[in-house]
Order: structure tokens, then sequence, then C-alpha cells
């Protein structure tokens, strides 16, 4: 019998089946879209798995919703379930039931309560911004907002990219495509018009777009039995830029946007992507300048990628790009959701905006010590030798950062310093100020963070993590002998700490224990150890600048040593460093090594997977300024010890001089008694004295991890989903 006579009566035979609605048995009821505790507004994708292929009725709270289910494979049907009610809700099918918690799609889910003040920016958000702004309406807005969590009207727009042409333009009929539109060929090998569409949403209170190939004159509506053909079932999640003045409004730079002018490694961006068949998304809260609050931003992303699915399936994989702020952006929601990325390709990179904040206070305290208590005491050379910065400027530049952490408007200090740091779309009037509005919005990564460090009930601020209790600044300066144990005590004795509105004080900073330990279980104090321990994680440097600018090396080699600590290697982390890096080799390097992961169907856990499809090309190395690759181990140095730690030399940050860890996880030291065998100089027993009266409870212990320092809790919650529940801020704890 030929191939057409079998499947005639095989298709009637399954059609029957299915008609005949018969029971069987059902062996499980899984979502596709989402984790059953995470579903946001009011559908879910759910799959239906049987040991046959007949029409099981299904039904949501005892209503019939059979009708929503399709086969998508053998023995296997999903659905997408509408008409979910807030909380808890019941999926049943053969006896089977899955429980299901649906949430606003406005939010919270895990990240806590709703932030206030929060400016709504739906009027100012250009919907074509990042798409370049060439032969494309400048001043298209997304609409005004709706209600208080800023809702706005859904809009669904087409571009497309003329031949010849770089940029995009409006499609101007959705019935017809114009004469010059151009044509691409995608991974997959599916030739189509080069058409995107283009949806911009409001999910997680943030204002959020998807972008995807797809031909509106040809293609059927999408959704997730139907995606679009130009659609590869692979999907970028697309981050933003830096930290301060990520708080209190809705942000008006993000979304899926092809391309980035003007940023580091801006091919990874590209609509090159686009035209490969890649679909990307991304939601104004995932930008950390708008969003500096990770928890929060991995609820949007992880909203964001649930919304995806639910329009157009589920992809093979979903990877992460960014660079700087885009770096943690990636980085962090990987560690924290474990399985939300699949693999993460980082540039300009920090372990997270707390790094950068601590070792900012760390740099602005000895700056305040040098410039101001104790001027003139210590040479130019001795002042960056205790810092660890390359030079001055890095070493000002550097300290400068703490700037995100200082409530305080205009306050006159350090050269470039800028306290209080606001994005001008948040009123002056909702502005703290100690004098005029002191309950105000204070403008710090802790506040903004309150619901994760909790709140101080003395004062109603946020509970603070930075801690310098036995801190030996100036420590490996001491045993180089590049200071005096006298300038050693008088820095120590000195250098003073910070209160709650980072006013300098004369005695040292105590951080609060309970926030450090939110700090470490939320992943604010990235780990390494939650989801970044099974996913490929590439690092290919982007902005390296030890000379100033504060994106320094010694930050890369921090995420990494993290990684080391908690996963015991870092077989899964390449490093490429580079004046520059080829983006697009770093890119096809990549996705070959996904590729290779997403095709292994032998037995083997997502790790397992990452190191055993490893490509052979992805080691660790550095590209030298004629093109060439040098294959070596990437290892913190300064010193000329290899072919790429003489290209590219690395130095530290204070508390790194202080005796501390590469990691700088250590927020927060245990303490030892002061020894003068710890010494690699010889202090007088009246210098020793003097150093014990500095130092009463003793000294750091970085041997030990540090107070509160525990593992990421994987999926926490900070909010009203109790069985995860790491922190409760509604009842203070």
């Amino acid at each position: 019998m030929g191939l057409r006579a079998w499947i005639a009566p095989l298709a009637a035979l399954a059609l029957a089946s299915w008609s005949a609605g018969a029971l069987a048995a059902v062996t499980s009821l899984t979502t596709v879209s989402s984790r059953p505790d995470r579903v946001s507004g009011g559908d879910v994708l759910v799959q239906v798995t049987q040991d046959d292929d007949a029409a099981t009725a299904v039904t949501l709270n005892g209503a019939d919703v059979t009708g929503a289910f399709k086969p998508s494979g053998p023995h296997q049907r999903e659905g997408l379930v509408s008409g979910l009610k807030l909380g808890r809700n019941v999926i049943a099918a053969g006896g089977v039931t899955l429980s299901v918690t649906n949430y606003p799609i406005a939010g919270p889910i895990v990240s806590g309560p709703h932030e206030t003040p929060f400016v709504c920016t739906t009027d100012r958000f250009q919907i074509y911004a990042g798409f370049g702004k060439t032969d494309l309406p400048s001043d298209e807005t997304f609409g005004p907002s709706l209600d208080k969590d800023c809702a706005a009207k859904t809009k669904i727009t087409w571009l497309y990219l003329p031949k010849g042409a770089k940029a995009f333009v409006p499609l101007p009929s959705t019935t017809a495509l114009p004469a010059d539109v151009a044509d691409t060929t995608t991974t997959t090998g599916q030739t189509v018009k080069f058409v995107v569409r283009v949806e911009t949403a409001t999910i997680d209170r943030g204002i959020y777009q998807q972008t995807v190939l797809d031909d509106p004159t040809s293609d059927p509506d999408p959704s997730w039995a139907t995606p679009p053909k130009g659609w590869n079932h692979r999907l970028i999640a697309v981050q933003g830029a830096g930290c301060p003045g990520g708080w209190y409004m809705q942000g008006t730079n993000g979304g899926s946007s092809p391309h980035r002018p003007g940023t580091p490694d801006a091919s990874i961006y590209s609509i090159d992507r686009l035209g490969e068949g890649y679909a990307l998304y991304g939601n104004t809260l995932q930008n950390a300048s708008q969003n500096c609050n990770a928890v929060l931003e991995a609820e949007a992303a992880m909203m964001g990628k649930e919304h995806f699915i639910k329009s157009f399936g589920a992809p093979l994989y979903t990877v992460s790009v960014g660079c700087s702020g885009g770096s943690y952006g990636s980085s962090q929601p990987a560690d924290m959701l474990p399985g939300l990325y699949d693999g993460i390709l980082i540039a300009c990179t920090f372990p997270d905006p707390l790094a950068i904040a601590t070792s900012g206070l760390d740099a602005h305290l000895l700056q305040h010590f040098f410039n101001v208590t104790a001027k003139g005491a210590f040479t130019d050379d001795q002042q960056v030798a205790i810092s660890g910065y390359k030079g001055a400027k890095a070493f000002l530049d550097a300290a400068n950062q703490a700037e995100r952490t200082d409530p305080v408007p205009a306050r006159q200090d350090a050269p470039g310093y800028k306290s209080a740091v606001w994005n001008d779309a948040v009123p002056a009037a909702l502005r703290y100020d100690p004098k005029t509005n002191p309950k105000g919005a204070r403008p710090t990564i802790y506040d903004h963070g309150r619901n994760i460090y909790g709140v101080d009930p003395r004062t109603g601020f946020a509970r603070r993590t930075f801690d310098n209790v036995g801190v030996q600044y100036g420590l490996a300066a001491l045993d180089a002998g590049t200071i005096t144990p006298d300038q050693f005590i008088q820095l120590n004795a000195g250098v003073g700490g910070y209160d709650q509105d980072a006013n300098y004080t004369a005695t040292r900073a105590v951080g609060d224990v309970g926030a450090l330990t939110r700090a470490y279980q939320s992943d604010l104090e990235l780990s390494g150890g939650g989801g970044l321990k099974a996913i490929p994680v590439f690092d290919i440097s982007g902005i390296y600048n030890d000379d100033g600018g504060y994106h320094y090396q010694w930050f890369h080699f921090a995420m990494r040593a993290r990684m080391a600590e908690a996963n015991g290697d870092t077989r899964n982390h390449v490093m490429w460093r580079g004046s520059p890096v080829p983006s697009d080799k770093a890119w096809a390097l990549f996705v070959a090594w996904e590729e290779a992961i997403h095709a292994d169907a032998s037995a083997g856990s997502p790790r397992d997977k990452t190191l055993r499809d490893k490509p052979a090309d992805a080691v660790d190395g550095c590209w030298k300024a004629d093109g060439g690759f040098a294959a070596e181990p990437q290892l913190f140095s300064r010193k000329p010890d290899s072919a790429c730690n003489t290209a590219f030399p690395s130095f530290g940050n204070p508390r790194l001089m202080a005796g501390g860890p590469l990691a700088a996880n250590v927020l927060k030291c245990q303490l030892k008694p002061v020894d003068g065998a710890d010494y690699a100089v010889k202090f007088t027993p009246a210098q020793l004295a003097k150093l014990r009266k500095v130092f009463p409870n003793g000294v750091c212990n970085f041997a030990k991890p540090g107070v509160g320092q525990v593992p990421v809790v994987p999926w926490a919650s900070f909010g009203p989903a109790p069985e995860n529940l790491v922190f409760d801020v509604t009842k203070g704890r």
C-alpha cells in the first residue's frame, strides 16, 4: 500500500477518535506559557498529555473549555485557556487537576507591593524610537495611560525594510506590500518578505514590545497555534542601560528594539537578527536606567515571555543579550529564575548594581578622607595604591558611582559627583529633600528595592547593606611598603562611614543584617549559583577602560569568581577580552552552542548538556588590535604574565586592596582579633595598641563567608505568593 493510501484511513481514524470524545487516561496537565503559580493576564497555555488521542474534556473551575484545545503532538493537545479569575483556579481533565494562580497583567507577582509614587509615561513613549529614526515618524507615541497602573491600549503596527536600505519604514497598508520591500532568509531556510510586526502593550506596569517577522498580507493572524512562518522559533530578550535614575517611573526607552545605534556590540541587537527570523521582546522595566531593581526586572521579563508564548507559541530557546546595565539585566534574572533564559551573551559586564555601589561607596569615603579629612597626608601615588585602581581618574570615577545611594539633592562633593540622580519624568514635587520634603521618594538603589531590603521603622527609609566595620583600607599598600604603619592607622582611624542619608560620619557604617540576608537570597547580590550554573554565559568585553568611566575589568572577573565559588568551576563561562571583540563571531559561536544544546536529546541535566555541547572554539581568549586571537585562560592580573594580561592588565578596588575577595561578594565581613603576625610589616607595641583601638571588635576575616551570606533562593517571592515567600514585607519581618 502506498503512503497516500495509508494516510487517508489513519486520518479518518484519528478524526473519529477526536470526535467521539472517549475517555482516555490523562497522564499530565502542564502549563506551557509560565509556571502554574506565576500566571498573569487571565489566560494560560496548557498542554494535556494522555495515552491516546481522544478529545478528553477539559474544564476550568468546572466550566467546559475543551474547545480551546488542538492537537499539538502525539497524544498531546494544547489550548489557551482564558477566563481565569484572580487567584487560584483549577483546570481538570480525565481525573487530573492542575492548580493555577492568576495575577493581574499589571502585576505584581513576586516583586512585592507596587512602588509609589509611579509616574506613567505611555504618552511619552515613542514606539519606533529604538528602530532607528530614519524615515520613521518620531512623534508617534504609544498613547495616554488609562488607569493608575499606567495601562494603555495595545498597538500593533508593521514596519518593512526597503531593498538596499538600512532602516525600517512604516508599512503603508496591511493588504498590499510595497514594490520595494526586501526579501530575507531566516536561519531555518524560510525566504520571506522583510516585514516585522511590532506589538506595544503594557505589562507589569511597564511598556512592553515584541517584534517578529510577519507579513499581514499573506500570513494568518498569528497565535500560539499559527505563528508567523518567518519566525525561526528562537527568542531574544533585549535589555537596557545602567542604573542611576532608574526609579519611580514607567520609562520611555526599552522594548524589543532591533537596533540600538551607538551602543557597544550593536550587531547583537541589529536588524539582522530579525531578518534571520529571531523574535525580540523587552519591557521598559527591563531597562535598569528606568528600573534598578532586578527582582522587578526579572518579573517583567518573566511576564513578557509568558505573553510572547501565548501570542506565538513556545520558543525552542530564549537568550538574553545586553551591555553594561544590560549585562546584569541578563545575568540576574537568569540566575534568580532558572529556566527564564537558556543562555546569556553579555558585554561591559557588572555582576550587579550593588557591586558598583559598594565599591563606589568605599572609594567615595577614601576620596573624602584624602581631600578633606587628611588633605596632604598621602601622596597621589599612595592614594591610587590604596584605591586599587589604575590611576587617579579611575579612582574618582569609581567613587562618583556612590551617587546611586545618595538621596540628598545638590550635595557639594568631589568633582563630577551628582547626588540624587533623577529622570526628568519624575516631578520635582515628588522628590525627597531632607528639609523641604522629608516624606518624598528617595532616589537610591536601596529605597527602590525596599520590598527586598525591608524598611527601618524608625525612619521609614529602606534598610541598607553597606558596611565597612573591620575593613582594613590600604592593607595591600601597607604590606607592599607603599604606606607606613602610622599612615595605615591614620587612614583607618579617619575614614569613617555614612548615615541613612549618605552623609559622612566619623564612625564606620553598619549594614542591616536582615537586608544583607535578603540581598543574597534575592540575588540583588548576584550569586551565580542559581540559573547561571546551567546555561552558557558568554562575556565578550564591550567597554574596557581601566583609565576611567568605571567599566573596569575587575567586575568581569568578580562575576566569574562568584560562579566559581558557587558551582566549583566556570566551565560554562567563556570570556573574550579585546579591543574590540568581534561581536559577530561571538554571536555565531554563542548561537552554535545554543543550537547544539537544543539538538541534544540524550539524558542529562541542563548543566550536563551545556558542558557536553560546548563548541570546541568556545574558549577563553583575547582579541588583539591586529585581529589576532590568543586562546588562553582569562585570569585577573595586572602583571604581564600572559599575552592577554600584557595587552589588558586588570586593576582592583578598595575592598580587594583591603584583603577582600575578587568576587566582591562579602558585603559585611566576620571579624577576628587584630594580630601583629598577620602583617608583612612590624608594628611597634604603641602602634599595635592604636590599631586595636581603631578596630575594637576586630578586623575582617575574609577567610570566612560574609555575615548573612546565604545561597540565592530560586524563584523567590517578595510579594503575595506564600508558597515561595522569602520576606513578607506586609509583616515587616
